[in-house]
């Protein structure tokens, strides 16, 4: 009995190159782009976070004005609430790039690694 070979077309084959950089290859790279974005952007906001600290505690070292550790406290964690929800909206983003979201969620926290 001679076998017949199956049919397939580039979007039910798993391994074709089109399923692959459509599905995998594409949302990897944007979310990469984005996890590398949001380190970066992370970082900048530090430094410049870093920055103001410093000025407000040169300005209470010369009697300029007068800081609370209580209200610094407060304000930090108010910052830090807000990158958490921050870094929340951009993975649920990309989780709806494909219909799983996997390699566009893997992308971001590789570019995160890598920012």
């Amino acid at each position: 009995m001679p076998e017949t070979p199956v049919q397939t077309t580039p979007e039910t084959d798993l391994l074709s190159s089109d399923f692959l950089l459509g599905n995998v290859g594409a949302p990897f790279i944007i979310g990469a782009a984005v996890g590398y974005f949001a380190k970066k952007m992370l970082k900048v906001a530090l430094f410049i976070g870093g920055a103001a600290i410093v000025l407000m505690f040169v300005g209470e070292y010369y009697h300029v004005i007068n800081i609370s550790d209580v209200q610094l406290q407060s304000a930090a964690e108010t910052v830090a609430q807000g990158a958490k929800d921050s870094g929340g909206f951009l993975v649920d983003r990309l989780t709806r790039i494909t219909s799983k979201g996997v390699s566009a969620v893997g992308g971001f926290f590789v570019g995160f690694k890598f920012g």
